[in-house]
């Protein structure tokens, strides 16, 4: 596999990259599906995994009806709210964050959720002020696979897309990097990579200490 070359910024995924909020939210769907009965399994969650609500709106409308898709999401809500303060850290983002500090490179969250999400996230890990930018929900006309959450985190912190170092764990999120011209590197986590996913990056990363090694 190919090491990214040398970069200027480097841009984050949250969910299930920085956090392994994923996990929490595949369990708050799998109990809201049981408690309002729903024939919902893991597969269909594993369909909404790095895409925009607006998207997800829809596949979930499919299962549920349109009567059926606002409570599920409160429910869904509230379950994961009950489960927020089980969340961790995924292994080797502190020492990541500490190397780009040492590298003085920039770097931004470029995330599908909300931005109230991603600060109540970094607030329980004390991670407040170790990114320079936040791109989230509504900071763009098209989320991801799209490219331009990745072109706006881009253009915030004022570097070239094809000289930012993307790091991402799924599917939508890589093509969305890819398609912004970045150099992607993948960590997957509830989804292995494909020959497609593969082609894309530069480089399918066990964990993030793998990503700071490559940082030298």
């Amino acid at each position: 596999m190919r090491d990214p070359a040398p970069c200027d910024a480097v841009i984050f995924d949250m969910d299930g990259l920085l956090f392994d909020s994923e996990v929490l939210s595949r369990d708050a769907f799998l109990t809201t599906a049981r408690e309002l009965g729903h024939s919902l399994a893991v597969t269909d969650y594993l369909e909404l995994v790095g895409r925009p609500w607006a998207l997800n709106r829809v596949t979930l409308q499919q299962h549920l009806g349109p009567d059926g898709l606002e409570p599920f999401r409160a429910t869904w809500l509230r379950h994961y709210q009950g489960m927020r303060p089980m969340l961790a850290l995924k292994p080797g983002v502190t020492e990541l964050l500490d190397r780009l500090d040492a590298l003085r490179l920039p770097r931004a969250i470029c995330t599908s959720s909300a931005h109230a999400d991603v600060a109540e996230n970094l607030a329980l890990h004390r991670l407040e002020g170790r990114f320079q930018a936040v791109v989230a929900a509504g900071d763009y006309a098209h989320g991801k696979p799209a490219p331009d959450p990745f072109l706006r985190a881009a253009e915030v912190l004022r570097v070239a897309p094809r000289n930012c170092l993307a790091l991402e764990d799924s599917p939508n999120g890589v093509r969305a990097a890819a398609a912004a011209g970045m150099r992607t590197v993948m960590v997957p986590d509830l989804l292995p990579p494909t020959p497609e996913l593969r082609a894309l990056c530069h480089r399918i990363a066990a964990d993030l200490h793998e990503v700071r090694a490559l940082l030298g």
